[in-house]
Order: C-alpha cells, then sequence, then structure tokens
C-alpha cells in the first residue's frame, strides 16, 4: 500500500469542489447533509466520525477512509479508537475489510505524522 494520504485527502476536495460546479443542487444537499449529521447530538462527532470510519472499511471506499481518518483524528479520536474501529470493521467486514483496514492504519499513521 503505497498511498499519500494527507495528499489523497486535498486531491479529493478539489476534486469535490469541481463536481460542485457542476451539479451544485446535488452537492449543497450532500454538504447540508454532512453538516447535519456531523453536528453534536446524543452522539458526539468523535463517535459519529468512528462509525462512518467502520462503515467505509466495511464498504471498502479508500475515499471515505481517507476523510474518516482525518475527521475522526481532528474530532478528538485517539490512536486506540481509531484501531479498534478497525477491528469493529473487520468483524463486520471479514477478509476485504482486514485489507481496507491496513489502509485506514496506513491513513492513521500518515495523519499523525503530518500532525506531529
Amino acid at each position: 500500500m503505497s498511498n499519500n494520504f494527507p495528499e489523497k485527502l486535498d486531491h479529493i476536495c478539489e476534486l469535490m469542489g469541481e463536481l460542485g460546479h457542476e451539479i451544485p443542487g446535488t452537492m449543497g444537499a450532500f454538504s447540508k447533509l454532512h453538516e447535519s449529521c456531523a453536528e453534536e447530538g446524543v452522539l458526539g462527532c468523535k463517535v459519529k466520525e468512528l462509525i462512518a470510519l467502520g462503515i467505509a472499511i466495511t464498504i471498502r471506499c479508500e475515499g471515505c477512509i481517507t476523510f474518516h481518518v482525518h475527521d475522526a483524528l481532528k474530532a478528538g479520536a485517539s490512536h486506540e479508537e481509531i484501531t479498534e474501529t478497525i477491528g469493529v470493521a473487520v468483524l463486520m467486514g471479514g477478509g476485504p475489510s482486514v485489507v481496507y483496514g491496513c489502509e485506514a492504519l496506513e491513513a492513521l499513521s500518515q495523519f499523525e505524522a503530518v500532525a506531529a
């Protein structure tokens, strides 16, 4: 695995901006949905990001893994909380989730290194 997840995050954000120009209604609605779901509620932002990360690993979405590892760290998740989330995703997704869990671990290491 040889992704540069911090660069990947920047690139996806750039592409999403371009997509927003092409389909502003759809992307605007998606943005509002994301904001609404990410708000503090009964579940805090950190917990919501960890749930999203577990789902991202299980459905094998590399871009989603990139975003949700980054956003989980930003929301205050610890290394251990993220690795435990990877474990739950492996339980739910089997072998393919092991591979994408490795992607998430690599993303975690890279984002932690950038923050250090």
